[in-house]
């Protein structure tokens, strides 16, 4: 069984080099106040008996709220072409590359 870490001091110092975070010395030690602060909270709420009180996903019912799925106005194809920031064939709209690799055109 695996045993569970002692989460009582969590090393902002390594944390942040884990996630190639660079921190000042105040930045440090003012994260490591507050790191250890939330650490404490949260060890207060494992001492609470929660044995009487059934698991829930969200804290007040949810329920869908989605409006029906019916046709509406919409816009022309002009309208839309004007507003766009850059044109292609005067029907697509034309956007930067987001995919590192991809070429334009290709």
């Amino acid at each position: 069984m695996a045993q569970t870490p002692d989460l009582a001091h969590i090393d902002v110092r390594y944390v942040a080099d884990l996630a190639r975070i660079a921190l000042s010395d105040a930045e440090a030690e003012r994260f490591q106040r507050e790191l250890d602060a939330v650490v404490g909270y949260v060890d207060q709420l494992q001492e609470l008996d929660v044995d009487s009180i059934e698991p829930t996903a969200h804290a007040v019912p949810a329920s869908n709220v989605l409006r029906d799925d019916a046709p509406g106005a919409t816009l022309d194809t002009a309208t839309v072409m004007r507003n766009a920031p850059d044109v292609a064939d005067d029907v697509y709209v034309r956007v930067p590359v987001v995919i590192d690799g991809e070429q334009e055109g290709a």
